[in-house]
């Protein structure tokens, strides 16, 4: 189902889920889609325990092909060259979701996002924000109602230690798409994780 299909995919600041984020695009290479790679300010620039800004973007190099886009005037093609089939924000932080639900658009993913669905094309939102039950719940239900934007299935992913964090099940970014694609939303949005005692 993903052969041939364009998938934009957009990387924003979550650093601790970009090692789990990698392995989801390494899915989706070798299921035939035609991944273009796109970063935030973050993901180009910062390096983290998690991992150093240069080496992420060698392996998203290295993985699909292609350099990663990391301006606003490198994504502004999007809309009017028609780019993409889909475009996957994974993982999106609070900051980007929070921007994304109140159309406001200064970075290279969130204009991504704008241009891309100018022109009516699916958005694959995978969260991973400390404050989803926060004061970005609001923006989850705002993404939730808006057409054409759908949500890969979260959970608490740490209910115990903190209680407002939403994380999606990053290992369902490729049926998300599948479903996003036929103009579905996959089903439950709401997955509980497995939490450890």
């Amino acid at each position: 189902m993903l052969k041939g299909l364009k998938v934009g995919f957009a990387l924003t600041g979550s650093h601790c889920t970009l090692k789990d984020i990698m392995l989801e695009v390494r899915r989706l290479v070798a299921e035939g889609a035609e991944v273009f790679p796109i970063i935030s300010e973050a993901v180009d620039t910062m390096d983290t325990r998690f991992g150093k800004a240069q080496a992420w973007k060698e392996e998203l190099e290295s993985i699909t092909g292609r350099r990663p886009l990391s301006t606003i005037s490198d994504v502004e093609p999007v809309g009017p060259q028609k780019m993409l089939d889909v475009l996957v924000v994974a993982p999106c932080t609070g900051n980007t979701l929070a921007k994304f639900a109140n159309a406001i658009t200064d970075t290279p993913v969130l204009m991504a996002c704008k241009a891309h669905l100018r022109n009516q094309r699916p958005v694959v939102v995978a969260i991973s924000t400390n404050d989803g039950l926060g004061l970005n719940a609001r923006n989850i239900g705002i993404l939730l109602a808006t057409k054409q934007v759908y949500l890969v299935p979260f959970g608490q992913d740490s209910p115990n230690n903190k209680a407002n964090s939403l994380v999606a099940h990053m290992n369902l970014i490729a049926d998300t798409i599948e479903a996003a694609v036929a103009g579905q939303q996959l089903q439950p949005v709401l997955q509980e994780y497995r939490i450890e005692s």
